[in-house]
């Protein structure tokens, strides 16, 4: 029986990129997106009859479950990467502690959701089933203005580690990536916006932040976690892998 997983956030970057992976390998894949227009691209893509979009919230536990049903009617649902992510500012000055909550919420609930729904369906079916959560390098070194989003991917890893621990004896094995800078359309759309002087400074200064001296492509970013999906990564359970280009490990030298 073939092989499907379901991807949030698969309509742009690193999603999209996890999804092209996926489906290289062989796999059906389910493309979660709350942007329909983001879908687009799977009515042109070569191997369009192995993969299904759903248009919705990831964190809407209707969304998921549908997603999961399409999965399982097309293969052994063996892999949910949470991907969907919210990138907004807020702080504790200037927005309501609202505010900070609900977006540390948008960007928390997916994961939480997502992971439930593909545990549920991997005891059901008595799969020995994956999941990728995806978190960030500020998950452990933070940059200003952006609490909320680096609260949320914290809680990630900490799920992550929990989760790993109580599914384990049922085989079931979570994992995260953590990724640097990546050339993503948003990022891409951010530089676009900026006079292309300034474009070029930050360019360089991008480059500076990772030893490897660029920030990384999103393919990059999708063979890692496709590597974690499979079964050469048969006993990495609970792990937090960076995938940054050095970004996290970097410390500047005040004498340099």
């Amino acid at each position: 029986m073939s092989r499907s997983y379901v991807v949030t956030g698969g309509g742009r970057g690193i999603g999209k990129a996890v999804a092209e992976r996926l489906l290289a390998d062989g796999g059906t894949v389910v493309a979660v997106e709350r942007d329909p227009a983001a879908l687009a691209w799977l009515d042109v893509h070569p191997a369009r009859a192995r993969l299904i979009g759903v248009a919705g919230d990831a964190a809407d536990e209707t969304v998921a479950e549908r997603a999961a049903d399409l999965a399982q009617a097309a293969g052994a649902l063996v892999g949910w990467v949470n991907n969907a992510a919210v990138f907004r500012d807020a702080s504790v000055h200037s927005s309501t502690t609202r505010e900070v909550l609900d977006l540390i919420a948008a960007n928390l609930d997916s994961a939480v959701v997502g992971c439930a729904t593909a545990i549920r369906r991997f005891i059901a079916a008595g799969t020995r089933g994956a999941i990728v959560n995806l978190s960030s390098h500020q998950a452990r070194r933070a940059v200003p203005g952006c609490l909320a989003y680096v609260t949320a991917k914290a809680a990630i890893e900490g799920m992550t580690r929990a989760l790993a621990v109580e599914y384990g004896p049922h085989g079931i094995r979570i994992n995260t990536v953590a990724p640097g800078s990546v050339d993503t359309e948003r990022h891409a759309e951010f530089l676009g916006s900026r006079e292309p002087a300034d474009a070029a400074r930050i360019e360089r200064e991008m480059a500076l932040l990772h030893p490897l001296g660029r920030v990384a492509r999103s393919r990059e970013v999708a063979a890692a976690i496709a590597y974690l999906l499979s079964g050469d990564a048969g006993f990495i359970t609970g792990a937090t892998v960076p995938v940054d280009g050095g970004r996290s490990v970097l410390a500047h030298d005040p004498e340099a």
